[in-house]
């Protein structure tokens, strides 16, 4: 088994500076380190357990199977933060069949974000 120390999701936007202010204004990541010059320098993100680099620049926007899956504490609340922000939500909160609360919405290149609240009274909270 490889010892994985730490992990990040590259990004490589169609408009950087565009997808900057996405997720460091709109979505309100907090920056973990900058590197580089221009408008194609990467930004790094915290991101729970991981990060969001948004570095370079790509022709076209990132494959289609491409998601990201964001863990927040209050699903609702989130909610009235990014619409209050500007965000396009595309779904509200809604509670799945398989128990999740589930939000979605969209970054400038159309990636989808689902954004998660686990319930107190879900299976995931509890071990066996």
């Amino acid at each position: 088994m490889v010892h994985v120390l730490s992990s990040r999701t590259l990004l490589r936007p169609t408009d950087p500076e565009r997808s900057r202010a996405f997720y460091g204004g709109q979505l309100g990541l907090a920056v973990y380190r900058e590197f580089g010059t221009g408008p194609e320098r990467g930004t790094v993100y915290f991101l729970g357990g991981g990060f969001l680099e948004v570095s370079g620049r790509a022709e076209a926007p990132p494959a289609p199977g491409l998601r990201l899956w964001l863990q927040v504490a209050d699903a609702a609340q989130a909610y009235e933060e990014l619409t209050a922000r500007g965000v396009e939500i595309t779904r509200p909160p809604v509670r799945e069949p398989w128990g999740l609360i589930e939000m979605w919405l969209q970054d400038p290149d159309g990636v989808p974000i689902v954004v998660v609240e686990v319930p107190a009274d879900h299976p995931l909270r509890f071990r066996a």
